[in-house]
């Protein structure tokens, strides 16, 4: 997500979004903002941005269903926490390459976008806040393919939530044919002031 903008506070609506179907641990108004995906990538965006129709995989993020947020303990180290966000689409032709297969670079967007909302839960949980953050690297593995219609599951998990850096992890799997699609980490850092323009 290259987002650098902080959240606007317009991203609470009025009229809260039903999260009854949203499972896991995560308190209700961690679903409530982290399940209204529109309302959330919405957030991140410059304003005059915020309502252009056709930004790069808006026609996939917005058939994004979130069906899990949850803050866990670490397996291996139980005085740390976890943010786990679970993501499922369904694979459609704008997701797919020529050969009928989801695209290596749409499995990489649906890491970049979904792995990012592991990082806002546990930041939510703990500090009471997101921390705006870019990409600064993304290392994927392509373990099968999944095609049109194929129902997908997208677990994230945050590793890091640093001062300066952040890190998370995201597991795409196939519903429909109950394998691993692709896998991938995803590192993220605090971005640069914009620099200052010279008096001239």
């Amino acid at each position: 997500m290259s987002s650098t903008t902080t959240p606007s506070s317009s991203s609470s609506s009025s009229s809260k979004p039903d999260v009854s179907h949203v499972g896991g641990n995560a308190p209700t108004e961690i679903k409530e903002r982290l399940s209204n995906i529109k309302a959330y990538f919405r957030s991140f965006a410059p304003t005059k941005f915020q309502d252009l129709p056709n930004t790069f995989g808006k026609s996939i993020s917005d058939r994004f269903a979130v069906t899990e947020i949850s803050i866990l303990s670490k397996v291996d180290e139980e005085s740390k926490l976890e943010g786990k966000v679970v993501v499922e689409i369904e694979v459609d032709e704008a997701m797919i390459n020529g050969a009928g297969n989801i695209h290596g670079g749409c499995s990489a967007f649906l890491v970049d976008v979904c792995s990012s909302l592991s990082i806002s839960a546990l930041s939510l949980a703990t500090v009471g806040k997101e921390q705006p953050s870019v990409s600064q690297a993304i290392n994927m593995i392509y373990h099968s393919p999944a095609t049109m219609g194929d129902k997908l599951r997208i677990i994230n998990t945050s590793m890091t939530l640093g001062n300066r850096t952040q890190s998370c992890r995201t597991e795409i799997w196939n519903s429909t044919h109950h394998r691993l699609v692709a896998s991938g980490t995803h590192v993220k850092m605090m971005p640069s002031p914009p620099p200052q323009r010279a008096n001239l």
